[in-house]
């Protein structure tokens, strides 16, 4: 089995990897930092499996074809695909300009969509064919002074639930996880205000995409909210 997840350089995206890896599959994983990424693919290599390291700059459009061919070349296909990198920003919605929104749209929402785009012929083939999107809690909720980063995760969310009716006759399932203060660096300098032992640790989302990538049976969970425990429950 084959699996491509972006922003798995640091994070989210390479705690995912690294579960990703313990169940066996093979990983083709994106990021820009070329250091942290090569860091990352040595911790998964050491779990047995085989890992591709494709240094991508997803604010580039030419990346979304690029990460999908180069796995395609190397592995032979795709089985599971994690949009996982992204950008954040902090600042009022008055001091927003397009440079700014169109920098975090390309990455949030625009690399998702075309990428799946892209995955789509080869998850057609796949006998397992998974696309779990990370968004936000931001992503149905609003923030003050994150009104773009808002708005990329609320268009991430729109297209996850369309995309999974489209592809939902192909037997392609597709989740979306929408955690809240996440323990990593982008939180941290979004929301300082969170007390550092009051975050979500990034194992609690790798083991939700464990489960999602392993569990049987009839039913299905299109998404999840994960909030932190500190916080108001059903808000």
């Amino acid at each position: 089995m084959t699996g491509l997840v972006t922003g798995a350089s640091r994070g989210i995206g390479k705690t995912i990897a690294l579960e990703l890896a313990g169940l066996g599959y093979n990983l083709a994983i994106t990021g820009r930092d070329k250091a942290s990424l090569e860091q990352a693919a040595s911790e998964i290599e050491a779990t047995g499996v085989k890992c591709l390291c494709i240094e991508a700059d997803l604010g580039e459009e030419s990346s979304y074809d690029k990460v999908i061919d180069e796995t395609v070349k190397a592995f032979g296909g795709i089985d599971l695909l994690v949009n996982c990198a992204g950008l954040s920003h902090a600042g009022p919605f008055h001091e927003a300009t397009p440079e700014l929104w169109d920098r975090i749209f390309r990455v949030n929402a625009k690399a998702p969509f075309f990428i799946s785009k892209a995955a789509l012929p080869y998850l057609k083939k796949s006998e397992k064919p998974i696309v779990i999107n990370i968004a936000s809690v931001v992503g149905f909720k609003g923030y003050a002074n994150q009104s773009v980063y808002a708005s990329s995760k609320h268009a991430l969310t729109g297209f996850t639930k369309v995309f999974a009716k489209e592809v939902q006759p192909f037997g392609i399932r597709v989740h979306l996880i929408s955690p809240g203060g996440v323990a990593t660096e982008m939180v941290k300098q979004m929301r300082p205000d969170i007390k550092a032992d009051e975050l979500i640790q990034t194992e609690e989302i790798a083991e939700i995409v464990n489960f999602l990538v392993t569990r049987k049976g009839k039913g299905t969970i299109d998404d999840f909210y994960i909030r932190r425990y500190s916080g108001l429950a059903f808000d």
